[in-house]
């Protein structure tokens, strides 16, 4: 009954709709409890104010949202090439035999000759453009004032499911002053780009074939 359930259990999570990710996790947060302002006293400054009158809207809090300006254009490509050529040649003649009894083999030319000939080349490029808009929380706030964000974006059009995500850690001085920041900005980024469904589907295995793909040794 154990292994049935485990099975069943096996089974339900294979067929889960919802991509694995690698971002900083959660993807969102509640904001931190700050003081609140105390009753309005006729004064435009107010002290106790969770932020300042003139200070504007850029994320510093947990909780904060910051739009991150996706424009990620990496280009790589490698060439390389390898030629190898040798060649040998020997030659020897016996001339005489003089006085001995296998003077018959007098004039007898022996001749040997060898060439390797070898050409290699190897090419690869890769070229990858990814654009959009996302706007991501902020999860935590590290004590050089850098802000942990993540965040999560779900596109349903029919039975097919896109989701993309993106998480880093974004310096304050980064963000402009529309809050927003452009992902070349962000350390440690992690942008995400999956989908699931009937088109997600038919571009993967079978399972059952990788698995005799992984152990066939042909």
């Amino acid at each position: 009954m154990k292994v049935l359930v485990s099975l069943a259990c096996l089974l339900l999570a294979a067929c889960s709709s919802v991509p694995p990710t690698n971002v900083h996790q959660p993807m969102t947060v509640r904001p931190e409890v700050r003081q609140l302002a105390p009753a309005a006293n006729g004064a435009i400054y107010q002290a106790a104010a969770a932020r300042p009158l003139f200070e504007d809207r850029r994320a510093r809090f947990v909780g904060d949202t910051i739009t991150v300006r996706i424009t990620e254009n990496t280009s790589a490509s490698k060439k390389a090439s390898n030629k190898l050529d040798r060649s040998n040649s020997q030659k020897a003649a016996i001339t005489a035999f003089a006085g001995m009894p296998v003077s018959g083999l007098s004039g007898l030319d022996m001749a040997a000759t060898s060439s390797t000939n070898f050409n290699g080349k190897g090419e690869a490029a890769n070229n990858a453009v990814f654009t959009g808009n996302l706007t991501v929380t902020v999860i935590d706030v590290l004590p050089n004032g850098n802000l942990l964000v993540s965040g999560e974006k779900q596109i349903a059009i029919g039975a097919e499911q896109e989701f993309i995500r993106i998480s880093g850690v974004v310096n304050p001085s980064f963000v402009d002053f529309s809050n927003t920041v452009d992902s070349a900005k962000i350390a440690d980024a992690r942008i995400e780009y999956k989908s699931s469904g009937q088109v997600a589907d038919g571009q993967v295995m079978g399972w059952l074939a990788r698995f005799f793909l992984s152990v066939l040794p042909f």
